[in-house]
């Protein structure tokens, strides 16, 4: 008994020691925690989705999901066999009055339009995770650096994870970042990490805010959870509209299916442009990532012009091929004769462009 005890607080301790580190940013507290408790959307000390979401679908379980990421045999694609194919692109180099989108990997991305920046979910150490030994980049799709950063009018985050919310990137770019849009609580991790409190845009779903060059953005539901530590869904999770005075963009960030996206297609759509979530995806966690299917549903429901699918080509979060993403999800824009857009990783997209034409890349 005394051995289990010791053992117990030795494991607790060392947990408490280890998310010490800033790589797992900060709780909120004061007036930030209040605002959060007077939220629709928060109740039982954590925020909600719209609708019951499982984190785990009917017919599977946590241990039969653990079971097959630790022992079931892999798929010989599960990381690519060759270099993702890529381009390094000097996102400083376009004229201010140019609109252009650039693929940094994942859900990583550049866009330029208005004569206004934006840098969303920048992941760009080389890992997707609070550990350097644990989900490790893909070869190729690493090119881009903090480093290669400019100077950008807004960093905007969807969550808190991982694989979007990258503590390296954030702290290595926080000199050439104007303002940062965050979602609801997750201000609490950047001011930690050095970002000022009037440098956040910090607002729950429904706030709109007014940019420069009378932009606006505006905070949309999403389906999914946040969470750094054991505790889920103690910050919030977003998309966001995106109105400029030629343009409307959708930037997804992850979600499952639901009926926001057709709340949000009916009230702020057609959307010229639509950056979703397509790939680490499972049946078993269906709720909160869409399926090729639902992607396909959610950008007929937001009446897409053209669509930009992230999410894929740089990590291993899932049990499918590493490419099967893209060819999924093009066969299926392709039977609903949708636009879908599949540059390489650092290759630009201009967003004023009517033919856009891109190589099969992900087939080589």
């Amino acid at each position: 008994m005394i051995y289990l005890v010791v053992a117990v607080a030795v494991v607790v301790l060392l947990y408490f020691i280890i998310t010490a580190q800033p790589v797992f940013g900060a709780e909120a507290k004061g007036e930030r925690l209040e605002r959060m408790r007077k939220s629709s959307h928060y109740k039982n000390h954590q925020f909600q989705n719209l609708s019951y979401t499982p984190s785990i679908a009917e017919g599977y379980s946590m241990p039969k999901v653990m079971f097959d990421f630790m022992v079931k045999k892999k798929d010989p694609l599960l990381r690519p066999l060759q270099n993702i194919p890529s381009v390094h692109t000097d996102l400083g180099s376009f004229p201010k009055n140019q609109d252009v989108f650039i693929w940094l990997g994942h859900s990583s991305y550049y866009i330029k339009t208005d004569g206004i920046s934006f840098l969303i979910d920048p992941v760009l150490s080389l890992y997707g995770s609070p550990f350097k030994f644990f989900n490790k980049a893909f070869a190729g799709a690493d090119i881009f650096k903090p480093e290669d950063i400019p100077s950008v009018d807004y960093l905007v985050i969807t969550h808190d994870h991982y694989d979007h919310l990258d503590y390296p990137t954030v702290k290595a770019i926080k000199n050439r970042v104007g303002k940062v849009i965050v979602p609801l609580g997750v201000g609490a991790h950047l001011e930690r990490w050095g970002y000022t409190p009037d440098q956040l845009i910090e607002e729950e779903w429904g706030g709109e805010v007014v940019l420069k060059n009378n932009l606006k953005i505006i905070f949309t539901p999403a389906r999914h959870f946040s969470g750094r530590k054991v505790k889920r869904n103690v910050t919030l999770w977003t998309s966001y509209v995106l109105e400029t005075p030629t343009k409307k963009l959708f930037l997804g960030g992850d979600s499952g299916f639901d009926t926001h996206f057709k709340m949000i297609g009916e009230k702020y759509g057609p959307f010229d442009y639509v950056f979703i979530e397509n790939g680490q995806y499972n049946e078993a966690w269906k709720y909160i990532h869409g399926l090729p299917e639902d992607v396909i549903r959610a950008c007929l429901d937001l009446k897409a012009k053209n669509i930009i699918p992230v999410h894929s080509s740089k990590f291993a979060l899932a049990l499918h091929a590493w490419n099967e993403p893209l060819k999924k999800v093009t066969r299926l824009g392709k039977e609903k004769n949708l636009s879908i857009l599949t540059p390489m990783i650092g290759e630009p997209v201009d967003l004023n462009k009517s033919d856009h034409a891109f190589n099969v890349w992900w087939e080589d």
